[in-house]
Parts: C-alpha cells; sequence; structure tokens
C-alpha cells in the first residue's frame, strides 16, 4: 500500500490542533475544493480526496493515536480510503464527513435527507397613472394586481376536498433525491413529486392538483404627496403568496404622472417660464405668477435679463419623507413682438433714437479690420 500523505499539512493543522480546529480546516478547504464547485477541475478533486482521507483519520481519535505513533505512515493496521455509509470516514457517527458534508452542501448524512425548503412569494411591480395635481397632493388610488395565489378550493393541498396528499414513495416527503456521482451524490427535486414531497392521487378539480389558482387581488394605495415620475411605493407582504408557509413577497407600485401645462419638475424644485414685456424688463414691474396654491406676485427688478431666475422658496413639492419643500424657480422670458403697429413702431424709434449705447461693442474692441 502506498504511503499516506501527512493528514495534518494536507489540512493545514498542527499535530497539537483540537478537534475543533482539525473540523474547522476541513470545512474551509472541502468548501474550496469540493468538485460540485470546480467541474472539470481534476487537480482539485484530487486534492479533495486527499482532504477527505487526512479528515478520516484525524478526526476519529484511535486512527489519529495510531498515525502518532508511526502505525499510519506505512499503512498498516488501517486504510484511510475506506468508505462507511457512502462517505470517507464515518457518515453516520456524529461528527463525521457525511454530516459536514450535509452541512456545507446541504446533503443529506445517515437518517435522512434536506426537505424541499420554504420558498418566498415574487415581488410583484404595478404601474399607477395619476395626475401632476394629485403627485403634489398625495391621493388613494384602487391598483388591480394578478397573483397566483392558494386555490380556495383546496386551500392550496392541490387534492381534491375531503381527500389528503400521500408522501411521495420515492422521495420519502424530502422532496429531493440523490443521484450518484463516484465518490459524491447531488441532490435534486425529486422527479416524481417535483419537490414538494407529497402526491397527490386525486387531484383537486379547479386547480387540478396543482394547488394554485391565477387570482386579482384589488388594494387601495396610498400615493405619498411629491411622488415623481417613476417613484416606486412598497406595499410590504402584498406580492405573490410564498410556498410551504414562506411569506408573501412584496408589491411595488411604480407612479406614472402626466405633465403639467405650468410646472415642469427639476429635482426637488418646479420650473416655470413667466413672459415679461421689454418694458418690464427695462423698468421694473411686479407681476402675478402662479404656485401650487393659487398665485403669488414677485417683483421683476428694473434691467432684468432675458433668462433671469426668480425663486420662492418653500413653495415647491413635498419631499418625500417629510423634509420639507421645494422651491418654484420662475425663468423670466423677454417677449418680443412679432409685429408693430404704427404707434409702437414709432415709440421704437424714439427709443432708438436717445439709447445711444452699443451693446456689441465690448464684444468687438481689441478686434483688428480685415
Amino acid at each position: 500500500m502506498p504511503a499516506v500523505k501527512d493528514p495534518y499539512k494536507t489540512l493545514g493543522v498542527d499535530k497539537k490542533a483540537s478537534d475543533e480546529e482539525i473540523k474547522k480546516a476541513y470545512r474551509k478547504l472541502a468548501r474550496k475544493y469540493h468538485p460540485d464547485r470546480n467541474p472539470q477541475d481534476s487537480s482539485a478533486e484530487e486534492r479533495f480526496k486527499d482532504i477527505q482521507s487526512a479528515y478520516d483519520i484525524l478526526s476519529d481519535s484511535d486512527q489519529r493515536k495510531r498515525y502518532d505513533s508511526g502505525g499510519g505512515i506505512f499503512g498498516s493496521g488501517f486504510d484511510p480510503g475506506a468508505f462507511r455509509d457512502g462517505f470517507p470516514g464515518g457518515g453516520a457517527g456524529a461528527g463525521g464527513i457525511g454530516d459536514i458534508l450535509s452541512d456545507l452542501f446541504g446533503r443529506g448524512g445517515a437518517g435522512g435527507g434536506p426537505r424541499a425548503q420554504p420558498q418566498r412569494g415574487r415581488d410583484l411591480e404595478a404601474e399607477v397613472h395619476i395626475s401632476f395635481e394629485q403627485a403634489m397632493e398625495g391621493a388613494q388610488i384602487p391598483v388591480s394586481v394578478p397573483i397566483t395565489a392558494a386555490c380556495t378550493t383546496c386551500h392550496g393541498t392541490g387534492a381534491k376536498p375531503g381527500t389528503t396528499p400521500s408522501v411521495c414513495p420515492r422521495c420519502q416527503g424530502r422532496g429531493v433525491e440523490a443521484e450518484s456521482q463516484g465518490l459524491f451524490s447531488i441532490s435534486q427535486p425529486c422527479s416524481e413529486c417535483g419537490g414538494t414531497g407529497t402526491k397527490i392521487e386525486d387531484p383537486c378539480p379547479t386547480c387540478s392538483g396543482s394547488g394554485q389558482t391565477r387570482q386579482v387581488k384589488r388594494y387601495k394605495v396610498n400615493i405619498p404627496a411629491g411622488v415623481r415620475n417613476g417613484s416606486r411605493v412598497r406595499l410590504k407582504g402584498k406580492g405573490e403568496p410564498g410556498l410551504r408557509g414562506a411569506g408573501a413577497g412584496d408589491l411595488y407600485v411604480v407612479t406614472r404622472v402626466a405633465a403639467s401645462p405650468t410646472f415642469d419638475r427639476k429635482g426637488d424644485n418646479l420650473e416655470v417660464e413667466v413672459p415679461i414685456t421689454i418694458v418690464e424688463a427695462i423698468r421694473g414691474a411686479t407681476v402675478e405668477v402662479p404656485t401650487l396654491s393659487g398665485t403669488k406676485r414677485i417683483r421683476v427688478p428694473a434691467g432684468t435679463q432675458h433668462g433671469s431666475v426668480q425663486r420662492l422658496r418653500g413653495e415647491g413639492p413635498p419631499r418625500l419623507g417629510g423634509k420639507g419643500r421645494g422651491d418654484i424657480h420662475y425663468r423670466l422670458k423677454i417677449d418680443v413682438p412679432r409685429s408693430l403697429s404704427k404707434e409702437q413702431e414709432e415709440a421704437i424709434d424714439d427709443l432708438a433714437a436717445v439709447m445711444e449705447n452699443n451693446p456689441r461693442e465690448s464684444l468687438l474692441s481689441g478686434r483688428g479690420s480685415s
């Protein structure tokens, strides 16, 4: 028999290492080199076999003593490659490799295997279309959501009322079955029951044995003031019901906000274009502007330039989370008439005669003639 590799070096532990330290080292290395995580890597598979053999020796107090005394070096008295219960080194014993692999990879050791796990319900998404005013003030909106839920006839069992599902004979109710892959076994959903762990002899006539039907749930959703186009409102637990007692998913309501003819949303603020006359821009004026609650008057200073912005603080949309309100920005736009009456043309001529400054003088200064 060939010499056995030093199990202490294989696991990277000291000869005085405790059982817990040895187990911890094995867990770490087994997880790293397991063939499922290193497909088509023969070196990882060989390394994994060495790790198993090393733990087989060091996890058994008798074999460890015999190795430490020198017997294991020459392979006398024990065979570290021996298999018990399908795993190297006592899969049925407390702390055996079978138990540890079950912990690491979800596989069943002696006396049973993993059962089908509860599965949380899917999250759902629904859209609601609201007006700009509803987005600013908040609203309660009805929402209809199609979901897959437990059948109301069989209450989710899938069996005809008056009957009950039986335990699946193939997986014995575990919902999974193991497929042998040489030294290892891979768990997968049971091919007979599909992972439910039960078999239905007399299916429910409403759901045909699935235990679920397509239903429509109707909710009234409170849309908070200040939502934007594309905001998501979460309704916890209003998604699809979970399987095998797991919790339901969540419902996310996405708001689609209609455009306003007056206000343009810019982040936390609103923007409004306010036309003013040439005279108002030159002389200054007090003009009336729209707000979310009505109108207010703002002062346009003399000499206002086209595109100047005036701001009303705290008059904008509510910030989500109760953090006050944004602002309204009024962008002043000088309204230039496309045609003039005879009187207006005469007034412009008089104005031009007294307006002697050239606004382009600084632009052209310093440029030589071509």
